[in-house]
């Protein structure tokens, strides 16, 4: 027993790392909750410079929209029911705070007791965002580059990876060198580079339409030399191009934790390389997979330069489109929407990260299995 305790650490060191850990929670997630609180209040409750105005939207309860006493009984109930289900009270527990709130407000409900607004809340923000201004366009604009960059740079970077993790040489070593030195170069400098060939992409392929023998069968398919400027596939082939050497750098590190012992044991029961590596190496690779695959889709995602600049409006992402709410004569009620449209952003960030968090943690901690 004198030993255990010997080893725990003192008192003031654990209060130390808690408070530190308090800090920087708070300071990390307070601008997201307060951005998020802010996007449904009017703007006279939103711009306030009351703290206090602001979390509670006094003037938004007013005009009549917010949230009843009732239904913060039962969002009290469900949240909790949320919380409690996986502790030792259980589904028993969950059901039983559950009810309660329900109870509440079905109570509140035929009592007619807390019917005004207590709380204010609004979700005018989000309805002109989303279909006033159409910004489903640029989710789905967002969304078809996305998987298209996870898609192409996990195929790519998994086999690039696995075959640079089995490669022993100065080829590998240079290969992935190269990648690390375009991968450290700056977005601005790359994208300079592709701008012009864009912009000029229908007199750079002008000769091929004109071509004797190749020129019919691109007429075929367009009776034009197409632009690249504005095309969601030539941006899936920008963005694949930048995040490339990353992704291989990744899917390497991840291979070479792996035994080599599993694609000689493979090999012995009469696979070859391709079945070694999709029926043995794979099964045991997918944490890695999904915490690369992460990082493909956050860079394609939060990716503002180069969709800003190789893409026109009406196939704008969402990152750049909110500067639309911000460009023009801005009033306090564009303020509120620009702020709706980065909540929107950022929600299904924390929705994939809670869906995938045990294959992140497991991929940025183990990566594979232990030999």
């Amino acid at each position: 027993m004198s030993d255990a305790r010997a080893l725990r650490p003192p008192l003031w060191l654990n209060l130390a790392v808690a408070g530190f850990l308090a800090i920087w929670v708070t300071a990390a997630l307070f601008p997201l909750l307060w951005t998020a609180v802010m996007s449904f209040r009017l703007p006279i409750d939103a711009l306030s410079s009351d703290p206090l105005t602001v979390l509670l939207g006094p003037a938004t309860a007013a005009a009549g929209k917010g949230l009843t006493r009732a239904d913060l009984g039962l969002a009290t109930g469900l949240i909790a029911g949320l919380l409690l289900l996986p502790t030792r009270l259980g589904r028993t527990g969950a059901a039983v705070a559950a009810l309660l709130g329900l109870g509440s407000w079905l109570a509140c409900g035929l009592l007619d007791i807390g019917t005004a607004p207590a709380l204010g809340l609004t979700l005018q923000h989000y309805r002109a965002v989303w279909i006033d201004h159409a910004f489903y366009r640029n989710f789905e604009n967002s969304l078809i580059i996305t998987a298209g960059v996870v898609t192409v740079s996990l195929t790519v970077g998994t086999l690039a990876g696995y075959g640079l993790a089995r490669t022993a040489g100065r080829l590998g070593f240079a290969i992935l060198t190269l990648a690390l030195v375009f991968r450290a170069l700056p977005h601005s400098v790359l994208v300079t580079g592709y701008l012009p060939v864009f912009l000029g992409s229908r007199d750079l392929l002008a000769p091929l339409w004109q071509a004797p023998g190749l020129g019919p069968f691109l007429h075929l398919f367009s009776a034009a030399p197409p632009t690249l400027y504005g095309q969601p596939l030539a941006i899936i082939i920008v963005l694949v191009s930048i995040n490339q050497p990353f992704t291989i750098w990744m899917m390497r590190s991840f291979f070479d934790n792996i035994p080599t012992e599993l694609d000689e044991a493979a090999r012995v029961d009469g696979c070859s390389h391709f079945e070694a590596f999709w029926r043995v190496i794979m099964p045991v690779m997918w944490p890695g997979v999904v915490t690369t695959g992460l990082f493909s889709f956050l860079l394609a995602y939060n990716d503002y330069l180069v969709t800003s600049l190789l893409l026109d409006a009406q196939s704008q992402t969402m990152v750049p489109a909110i500067t639309q709410f911000l460009n023009r004569d801005t009033s306090s009620t564009d303020q509120i929407e620009a702020i709706a449209a980065a909540v929107s952003i950022t929600a299904p960030l924390f929705l994939l990260v809670m869906v995938f968090q045990r294959q992140i943690v497991s991929g940025l901690t183990a990566g594979a299995v232990k030999g």
